[in-house]
């Protein structure tokens, strides 16, 4: 059965994106079996693919509604062992259409789509929620064994990561008891920089063994590769971006 992990944050430009599409391809190279869900409206992480929904749309928003499953959604991607299945803006509009439904069940729309026919294809799924702590995150968020923070190196980095424990903790009381952290990741770090260096220290000195030693740096590889619909690992493989992914993906394996 596939471990599924969300990867969220509600801060916009942590990261969250880069770290769906590195780790779902890293996780790859390493021949495990990978799906990646978008579930972000502005579909960054199904470009990053170079991946869009079509039309008519064939997305994430189709697995929520119900209308079609994982095996009829997947798409294929130049990595043998990954398949995505894309956003589209249909899902801006899917938190109004369920707003009258009974709160347990809304919560426990993405879980239910999740079926174990579908997660015994794969190592791994990954859940990229959009940047926020609403209805499709929340979705997430019960429906994970695991989440993954990304926090960018810089100011204001712990103010919004308290708020997703806490959202976190919501959860494991009413809907998933097990949900654990997969593990924070610093993202944008600069060596050179001591803002970066203060923000890393402080992750370290309040949630210990929870900080991955995976450090993501800034680099500009990270930053070009989406744009040619690829991950960093194919677009450049020796670059330090896309080999502090692939640290990612061994030390998740390793712990996992």
């Amino acid at each position: 059965m596939a471990h599924v992990v969300a990867i969220a944050n509600q801060k916009g430009g942590v990261g969250k994106t880069t770290t769906t599409i590195n780790l779902a391809a890293s996780l790859a190279v390493e021949e495990k079996k990978v799906l990646v869900i978008d579930l972000d409206p502005q579909s960054n992480t199904s470009s990053g693919f170079g991946i869009s929904a079509g039309i008519p749309p064939l997305s994430s928003y189709e697995l929520l509604s119900g209308s079609k499953t994982i095996e009829a959604l997947s798409r294929k991607t130049d990595l043998p062992f990954l398949d995505v299945i894309p956003c589209s803006v249909a899902m801006a509009g899917f938190e109004p259409e369920v707003a009258s439904a009974d709160p347990n069940d809304r919560a426990k729309i993405l879980k239910s789509s999740l079926t174990p026919g579908d997660l015994k294809k794969y190592d791994y799924v990954l859940l990229d929620c959009p940047p926020s702590l609403g209805f499709i995150t929340l979705n997430a968020l019960v429906a994970a064994d695991s989440v993954l923070i990304p926090v960018q190196c810089e100011f204001f980095a712990l103010e919004g990561l308290g708020q997703l424990i806490k959202t976190m903790e919501r959860v494991r009381q009413k809907w998933n008891p097990d949900l654990k952290i997969e593990g924070i990741l610093p993202t944008m770090y600069d060596k050179r920089n001591k803002l970066s260096t203060s923000v890393l220290e402080e992750l370290k000195k309040h949630f210990h063994k929870e900080v991955f030693s995976s450090i993501i740096p800034r680099n500009v590889t990270l930053g070009e590769a989406p744009s040619h619909g690829k991950p960093a690992v194919l677009y450049d493989v020796m670059s330090k971006g896309a080999q502090s992914y692939m640290s990612l993906a061994k030390e998740i394996l390793a712990y996992g």
